[in-house]
């Protein structure tokens, strides 16, 4: 991923050598508006994105157009017409005389280039053994350019070794983010016969609320890390085009959204754990709290996620019901909190971007695709999605800059969670029901 900003000035920023052609009057003819591509047919947009002698596409145009493209065309077939287009400007420039060799090794030259933004920015798009053929093929004609001395050969060759790490580096870890801990469920271990003299708990781990929502933010951060632009593309790719076109969501599955989304359901759970299993009102009163501490730091240091993640497991029923216990906590500090979970307050959903910035993808997703034409204002919302997610991508490079405790991480990721029966049965043994309903519920449990 390019470290330089590529979006640095206004959306739909025209290309480098582009000559502006005149308004087009066909259906699918590129439109241009100052200077920028505003419309065209899907052929037109991916001639836009191969080069030529005198033309290199834009960075923008080039991440735009690779990210959005999937909404409408698989990454194979794009390759394939890509190597097509190659193809054919090569034959042309070997029908020349001796003097265009030069010309032919420029050109691909810019060709490699084009390839190596898409390999480094957008890896995952050759996960699959039709894509790999064709960026071989591609890799081959264009080889051939340059026998002589074999440097284009070099380049490719270094470029498929990144490439094939790249992937292996990312198949890695959606191996072990597949293993995901699985809730406890037996109620031998859940039901509270007799008092634990002594039971593990997270303030045994940390009894520091910061230290804890810094670990927490490290977590964090290792797993929006794993998530990349064509993952968030997934969001707008799940509807089909008018003639029943399938996109990309059929092939590939947003294994690091779900990891993420696991997280934020294991924090939930295990914060919802480690309430309802303390025997003692006292104790879990001193949980509670210590927990609405904890959300409390995550929101000064900005890990809004954890803190929601916290606070969606104390609103759960087998937590909410327990009234004893919440007479004793000081909850002035956590109506605080839930307040500014709240999305309808603008001051949580001005800095909570990566959720706000995608509440109106519902509007594209909701488009009707046309497989041929891509309209001023569908491409303008492109332009529009692909800032934010660049955005996202350049953000979630940043550094976690606390240090990291390894004892309280992995208590975090490896304590044992209750399953929702289990924390009903541990809240019932630590509140007995109250009502016809509890009870009953409570019978059932057990």
């Amino acid at each position: 991923m390019p470290q330089t900003p590529i979006f640095s000035s206004m959306l739909g920023t025209g290309c480098r050598g582009q000559v502006t052609p005149d308004t087009g009057e066909r259906s699918g003819d590129p439109v241009y508006q100052d200077g920028n591509l505003i419309s065209g047919s899907l052929e037109v947009l991916i001639q836009h994105l191969v080069p030529t002698m005198d033309y290199y596409p834009d960075r923008t145009y080039i991440f735009t157009f690779l990210l959005s493209s999937r909404v409408f065309i698989h990454p194979h077939e794009l390759l394939a017409k890509v190597g097509h287009l190659c193809l054919k400007q090569k034959q042309q420039l070997e029908t020349g005389v001796e003097a265009e060799k030069g010309k032919l090794k420029a050109f691909a030259t810019k060709i490699i280039q084009l390839l190596k933004e898409w390999t480094e920015t957008f890896p995952y798009d050759f996960q699959d053994e039709k894509s790999m053929k064709e960026l071989k093929e591609i890799a081959h004609r264009i080889t051939q350019c340059d026998e002589e001395n074999g440097t284009v050969k070099k380049i490719i060759s270094q470029m498929t070794q990144d490439l094939l790490m790249a992937l292996a580096a990312r198949n890695q870890y959606q191996e072990i983010r597949e293993k995901f801990r699985q809730p406890v469920t037996d109620k031998g271990a859940v039901l509270k016969t007799k008092p634990q003299a002594s039971q593990k708990d997270v303030l045994s781990v940390c009894c520091d609320p910061l230290v804890l929502a810094q670990q927490l933010t490290h977590i964090e951060l290792e797993r929006v890390s794993n998530i990349y632009p064509e993952d968030l593309m997934q969001i707008v790719s799940h509807v089909d085009s008018l003639d029943n076109h399938k996109c990309r969501s059929d092939v590939t599955k947003t294994y690091n959204l779900e990891a993420y989304d696991n997280w934020f359901n294991c924090l939930s759970m295990l914060v919802a754990t480690e309430i309802c299993k303390v025997v003692k009102k006292k104790q879990r009163t001193r949980i509670v709290e210590f927990f609405i501490d904890v959300a409390r730091e995550c929101f000064n240091i900005g890990n809004f996620n954890s803190m929601m993640a916290i606070i969606s497991g104390m609103n759960l029923s087998p937590v909410a019901r327990l009234k004893k216990t919440w007479s004793k906590v000081k909850t002035a500090k956590f109506d605080v909190l839930e307040v500014n979970m709240d999305n309808k307050q603008p001051s949580l959903r001005d800095v909570l971007m990566r959720r706000e910035g995608f509440f109106w993808y519902h509007d594209v997703n909701n488009a009707r695709f046309h497989l041929f034409s891509v309209n001023g204002d569908l491409l303008q919302k492109f332009w529009e999605i692909s800032r934010q997610i660049h955005d996202f991508v350049t953000w979630k490079q940043v550094e976690c800059p606390f240090e990291k405790d390894r004892k309280i991480q992995s208590y975090l990721l490896t304590a044992p969670i209750y399953s929702e029966e289990a924390l009903f049965i541990a809240s019932f043994e630590s509140e007995g029901p109250e009502n016809h309903m509890e009870k009953d519920s409570w019978k059932t449990l057990r």
